[in-house]
């Protein structure tokens, strides 16, 4: 497949990897300093296994989706919509767009924008940029894919690519699923800048976590959503499986980023509102992620 990665940050340059290495003709979409470094010396990605990079295209310019078959729309939730602008006028009529987003509303909103339908991905893996052109797996990497037309043969072609992926016509579920854990973790983690492992050790930090994941589960549940029964002890999982891990929130934080904050936490607080939920632990989170994003 002819694929665009648009927003080639830790997730979308991951995933872009394993499928160049995969023998797919793979192009990047992303900063200047990525764009450089990947066309000088290639991508590069470091793991478990070690580190080892594979050519790819990289550009700045959202004409870099032109002829591609597969788009991942990987950018921040705050930049769905400017992303949707920037490659509307190249993408070919036949092309699959899938959203690799946090949050559970982006595929809706890149919709709106490209007057086509969009296919939401739940996405479970832990990277973080280390470098220009050069990205860092900590652990898992599966997918869950809306169902659509060609969800089946793109799943299949990640499968042959390394990336576990399974098609769900009730993907919506499963992007509540993640959004509860970031909402979990993601203030948490970028407040105090510790891994997922040392933050469930902390005292009451669990206590912490439990309240805003029944705030979220009682929203969801509003809102007709479908999470899995265990959810707090999926939750508090990743503690141990993804011991390891920064969130992405405390990555932007440390980079003086706006964080996606709003589309996490805060949407759990707005839609509780709708609904009628109250959210104070939510609540919370988003008022002190904003205040440290305005110091920053």
């Amino acid at each position: 497949m002819q694929v665009a990665v648009v927003g080639a940050g830790a997730v979308g340059s991951y995933y872009g990897f394993l499928l160049a290495q995969a023998g797919h003709s793979v192009t990047l979409i992303g900063r200047p300093a990525l764009v450089e470094a990947v066309n000088s010396g290639g991508l590069v990605l470091e793991s478990g296994d070690g580190t080892a990079s594979v050519p790819v295209r990289a550009t700045t310019a959202g004409d870099g989706v032109s002829g591609a078959d597969l788009v991942l729309v990987c950018v921040k939730s705050g930049d769905t919509e400017a992303a949707g602008v920037m490659i509307a006028p190249h993408l070919d009529p036949a092309a699959t767009i899938l959203s690799l987003q946090n949050g559970v509303d982006n595929a809706d909103r890149l919709a709106a924008v490209l007057a086509r339908p969009v296919v939401p991905v739940a996405v479970y893996v832990a990277t973080a940029m280390a470098g220009p052109g050069r990205v860092r797996h900590n652990g898992r990497g599966d997918l869950i894919l809306g169902a659509s037309e060609t969800s089946d043969r793109i799943a299949a072609a990640f499968m042959a690519a390394g990336i576990r992926a399974t098609v769900s016509a009730r993907a919506v579920d499963a992007l509540w699923a993640k959004l509860i854990m970031n909402c979990a973790y993601n203030a948490l983690s970028a407040l105090t800048q510790m891994p997922y492992g040392r933050l469930v050790q902390a005292e009451g930090v669990v206590a912490a976590i439990t309240d805003v994941v029944q705030e979220s589960v009682a929203v969801a549940g509003a809102a007709g959503v479908s999470v899995p029964a265990d959810i707090l002890d999926r939750v508090l999982e990743l503690g141990v499986t993804m011991a390891g891990q920064r969130s992405s929130t405390a990555q932007d934080l440390a980079r003086g980023r706006p964080s996606e904050i709003d589309h996490l936490n805060g949407y759990v607080v707005r839609k509780g509102a709708v609904l009628g939920i109250p959210t104070p632990a939510n609540r919370l989170l988003h008022t002190l992620v904003k205040l440290a994003e305005q110091k920053g």
